[in-house]
């Protein structure tokens, strides 16, 4: 007769790992950061950079397009007119605190900023240098530019948080010694983010347009699908989120990483679903307070270091969540026989 017993001292027992806990994960994420502060250098010099640094900027494209469409003799209406002006205030408006150096900041491996949301034009020590790009050759060249050295930095900083989270131990020799090859399965995995937001943005524009010219009424309807769309895509990217841990704790080749995502996701639910929000609600909710001193005050600096410690300890927040749960699935029930 076969008796299945688990016994606490048999040398045949094998101890699980404990299942994942967002406080846990939490707690050790920060204390991570805590004790390599260094790597919240990298939000705060690409934030400084922002504030205080040369402003690329599309004003004067952006002008140019509405007078060369202002001059269009199909298009010299009234009714058509007063909706040209009413987009080019809009657009100017905009172009006029849009950075190009913004790009910097890549999804879904970047470094994060705060000064993106902000849009500084201003600083504490006077009005920045600001260079119109004049040509849109040349504003899609630095766009593509900086989107690629920002998953460069991107790669070289998630690398290392992975490095804190997981060990507790930082080695430049090991992340520089894969550095090409992560990067490069960062680079598909920023296309495909790419492709899938597409994907998702088309037949969305396609259904508000409908809903536009049908004269349904927009205000009445146009938050609530915009809700059911943003539900619907958060439920469609939620499984991808553990994408790029498996690239830099595993060092899993793209597909491998989603398909690893998908099972730990799926495996572990309800518990990223609250990550993901714990680290939505953190993050862009702490940003109202450090957007509170204005950009022409030193005091944004607090702002500034306070908003890189917040998400670099959220990111290895979720590598250790990641490496928990992928520690906890990959063990098997401890029996012994007798």
């Amino acid at each position: 007769m076969v008796k299945f017993n688990v016994v606490a001292n048999s040398p045949n027992t094998k101890i699980l790992p404990a299942p994942p806990s967002l406080t846990r994960s939490l707690m050790a994420g920060f204390d991570a950061i805590t004790n390599h502060l260094g790597l919240i250098l990298f939000s705060v010099i690409f934030d400084l950079l922002l504030w205080f640094g040369p402003k690329f900027r599309l004003l004067a494209l952006v002008e140019g397009f509405f007078d060369q469409l202002t001059s269009l003799p199909e298009l010299n209406s009234a009714e058509v007119i007063d909706s040209i002006n009413f987009a080019r205030g809009f657009w100017v408006e905009f172009a006029g605190s849009f950075n190009l150096l913004f790009f910097f900041r890549a999804l879904p491996v970047g470094i994060p900023s705060l000064m993106v949301s902000r849009s500084p034009v201003e600083s504490p020590i006077g009005a920045p240098l600001f260079y119109e790009v004049n040509s849109t050759g040349l504003a899609l060249g630095l766009m593509i530019f900086f989107v690629v050295i920002g998953l460069l930095a991107g790669t070289v900083y998630f690398s290392l948080i992975s490095q804190a989270a997981v060990s507790g131990e930082i080695s430049i020799v090991n992340m520089a010694r894969i550095l090409p090859w992560t990067f490069v399965q960062v680079l598909l995995m920023s296309m495909l983010t790419f492709l899938l937001c597409i994907a998702t943005v088309i037949p969305f524009s396609c259904i508000m347009s409908v809903l536009l010219m049908s004269g349904l009424g927009f205000d009445r309807f146009g938050f609530i699908l915009f809700f059911i769309m943003g539900g619907l895509f958060l439920w469609w990217m939620l499984p991808l989120f553990f994408t790029p841990h498996g690239i830099f704790i595993n060092h899993r080749v793209l597909w491998d990483s989603i398909r690893d995502s998908i099972r730990i996701t799926r495996s572990t639910l309800p518990a990223p679903g609250f990550l993901f929000l714990i680290i939505v609600v953190l993050s862009e909710g702490l940003k109202l307070l450090w957007r509170i001193p204005p950009a022409n005050s030193w005091f944004a600096l607090i702002g500034v270091l306070g908003h890189s410690f917040v998400a670099a300890g959220l990111i290895a927040a979720s590598f250790v969540f990641y490496k928990d749960a992928d520690q906890w699935m990959s063990s098997e029930p401890a029996v012994s026989t007798n």
